[in-house]
């Protein structure tokens, strides 16, 4: 009874329900997370479709994939689940993350190669068919970091802390490197900000992507952005 109203306490206190019980849900199965990794949002399975989508086209079902910044490991999971053939890699900076990230691999079957670093750093001169992320994207002082269980999120995996900025600044670091690291026609998938879909594409667009375009969620929200290098 003491450990229950803790708990009780902790949610009162705004902390989110899945850091309470140490798992959460996310398209049918069941993920651990603690406070190194988000909590998974609902909008993030438009990304996996997507990716699951790009990855068996034109019949690359030996398609290369990497997952940048995959925090508790579910968009890789997933992608590895839908497209058992493909070959997964998956980069965090968080050693904490990527603990929870292996443990939700081997929870679920999924064979996913998972490396250290910060963004493609760790990627040396590897390049890949598909190159997955859903990087911080809010703007450091937005007020919604304040709101909804956020503060006990790690700050690192929803802004890129820049004061004054647009939230964007891991999103330019994504697009300016993908080029060196996608094969010829190789694609770029990045879930962002409800109000960024017009300035992630144009960043596409200056970095040499072609066939930019957005797609919406289940909400109608330009969620998810992405390009194709040209061949």
């Amino acid at each position: 009874t003491i450990r229950f109203e803790g708990l009780v306490q902790r949610r009162l206190g705004g902390e989110p329900f899945a850091y309470l019980v140490g798992s959460a849900w996310f398209m049918g199965l069941e993920f651990v997370v603690d406070p190194a990794v988000l909590v998974p949002r609902p909008e993030t399975e438009l990304l996996v479709d997507l990716a699951a989508r790009h990855a068996m086209a034109g019949g690359r079902a030996q398609a290369r994939l990497v997952d940048l910044g995959t925090g508790s490991g579910i968009v890789a999971v997933m992608i590895a689940r839908r497209c058992p053939h493909a070959e997964l890699t998956a980069v965090d900076l968080s050693a904490g993350a990527l603990a929870v990230a292996k443990t939700n691999a081997a929870r679920h079957g999924a064979a996913i190669r998972f490396l250290q670093g910060d963004w493609f750093a760790p990627l040396k001169d590897e390049r890949f068919d598909l190159i997955v992320a859903n990087p911080p994207y809010v703007a450091e002082g937005d007020p919604h970091l304040d709101l909804n269980g956020l503060p006990f999120e790690p700050r690192q995996a929803l802004t890129d802390g820049i004061a004054g900025g647009d939230g964007l600044e891991c999103i330019r670091r994504i697009v300016t490197g993908a080029g060196r690291h996608l094969v010829p026609r190789g694609e770029l998938l990045m879930e962002h900000g409800y109000d960024q879909a017009v300035e992630v594409r144009r960043l596409l667009q200056e970095a040499g992507f072609c066939e930019v375009a957005s797609w919406r969620d289940d909400a109608g929200i330009e969620r998810v952005s992405g390009g194709r290098l040209p061949g």
